[in-house]
């Protein structure tokens, strides 16, 4: 079941890795981090891991010498975009509202002209 699901998002352009809540099989399927190309950048994707304090600096040093333009990752369910050691990085948050912020979040990230451009929206329940 979980792979026919995986292969119905990747139909529809759905790239993903594997989170620390996923089961055998997804881990199984997905990677853990990768690079992708858009829009003349390279965009790195990870989940994230342990706690929430040093978690940005922990993703861009796993990427080690291939340093992304820029790192999206999850797993706080804090949302975050900054600059950290030369590198951006952006954490949506959580769609449902969490324990840590109270809300809910999704984020927007556009590539345009070069330059990255994100926005925060709280998803109301």
């Amino acid at each position: 079941m979980t792979r026919r699901v995986l292969d119905r998002l990747e139909e529809g352009g759905v790239v993903a890795v594997c989170g620390n809540m996923d089961d055998y099989e997804v881990m199984e399927t997905l990677p853990q981090m990768r690079i992708i190309p858009a829009a003349g950048k390279r965009i790195g994707l990870i989940h994230g891991w342990g706690s929430k304090e040093g978690l940005a600096e922990r993703v861009v040093e796993r990427f080690g010498d291939e340093k992304p333009d820029l790192i999206v990752h999850g797993h706080s369910h804090v949302p975050f975009w900054g600059i950290v050691r030369g590198v951006y990085v952006f954490n949506p948050g959580a769609a449902s509202q969490n324990r840590y912020t109270g809300t809910g979040t999704v984020g927007i990230l556009e590539v345009r002209d070069g330059e990255f451009n994100t926005q925060f929206v709280e998803v109301e329940r």
